[in-house]
């Protein structure tokens, strides 16, 4: 959201530090191995147990069910060490972090949407090992007859969005931590799912947005092409103020300025009242967080110079009194007329 100051300045909020994309490596890493080895305990053990047909057919059918789920969560696992494998190679807590943004956002994306590929493939292939209800998860490789139709328009929202991620993961028109306008909401997207993006709004609350708004719906997107990003500061002046003066002053702070990249685009005069100018000056800097901190370190310096130097310049209200040249009032007022 664009701060009192113009409509390019953007507001500085607490922004944490990006967590991980994806969950370390812990001890629940090791829940696989441990129930690959129980599976393989019991299937060792099963055919000498004084088990009837009928209950080593139910003991089967579950070891059948247990390795296509166990499959299904090593590939998981693999698929999310794989990216932070990959992911390593770049950081996101630098000022120059695009590319990181750009990869991070590509391999958080096509994760999120291979975990749901890989969840359905696995529920299909253990549907499929049950001849009562093998034709649902045939349905879920084809859609196919009435079944197929019902599970199409049912799952339309979460398909939609499906297919949105894939397109935002390939085009991009968000990375994680672009700085965005939403609705009217200015904040940087902090997580991007399978199907919605959080973005963190600049007063810390998080905005919920479905991945194919940003497919459908136009919104700013302030860092698409780089860190770098163009803020304003206005101020209004009496019509007295030196403009020259106050330019030259702008060109000595920004040249004094610690934000990196600071640099002074122009000063100009965008608008007059019957009462001030309205004086903008433009900035830019090697990061949105860096911008934002020199309009705000320029707009204080700025105006602490015309207090110290010009304090004419700063806005007033102007009253003249007008005397009546035929009015005297020191005449004493005749009460008959």
């Amino acid at each position: 959201m664009p701060c009192a100051c113009g409509r390019a300045c953007v507001l500085t909020s607490v922004i944490p530090e990006p967590p991980a994309v994806f969950e370390p490596r812990s001890r629940c890493d090791e829940n696989p191995i441990r129930f690959a080895l129980l599976l393989l305990a019991l299937a060792i053990a099963l055919p000498t147990a004084p088990l009837s047909p009928g209950d080593i057919f139910i003991f089967v059918r579950c070891l059948v069910l247990g390795t296509i789920c166990l499959i299904g969560w090593i590939s998981l696992k693999v698929l999310h060490v794989g990216a932070n494998l990959y992911l390593r190679n770049f950081r996101i807590d630098v000022p120059d972090n695009l590319l990181a943004r750009k990869h991070m956002t590509q391999v958080r994306v096509l994760v999120r949407v291979l975990d749901t590929l890989v969840v359905l493939l696995t529920l299909g292939i253990a549907l499929m090992t049950f001849d009562t209800v093998r034709q649902y998860g045939i349905s879920l490789f084809a859609s196919a007859g009435v079944a197929g139709v019902i599970f199409g328009l049912a799952a339309q929202p979460v398909l939609s969005n499906l297919i949105a991620g894939i397109q935002l993961a390939m085009t991009q028109p968000i990375r994680l931590e672009d700085a965005v306008t939403v609705q009217n909401e200015y904040g940087w997207i902090e997580e991007i799912t399978a199907t919605y993006v959080v973005i963190r709004l600049w007063d810390l609350r998080r905005l919920i947005v479905p991945l194919n708004y940003f497919i459908q719906q136009p919104f700013y997107n302030w860092t698409r092409q780089g860190g770098a990003n163009v803020g304003s500061v206005l101020l209004y002046l009496d019509y007295t103020a030196p403009i020259d003066r106050i330019r030259d002053k702008a060109v000595e702070l920004v040249g004094q300025t610690e934000q990196p990249g600071g640099k002074l685009v122009n000063v100009q005069v965008t608008n007059t009242t019957a009462e001030a100018i309205e004086l903008r000056l433009l900035v830019t800097a090697a990061s949105v967080g860096d911008t934002s901190n020199l309009c705000a370190e320029l707009r204080e310096k700025l105006i602490g110079f015309l207090q110290r130097e010009y304090p004419e310049a700063l806005p007033r209200r102007r009253h003249q009194i007008i005397e009546l040249a035929d009015r005297q009032l020191d005449k004493p007022t005749d009460l008959r007329k």
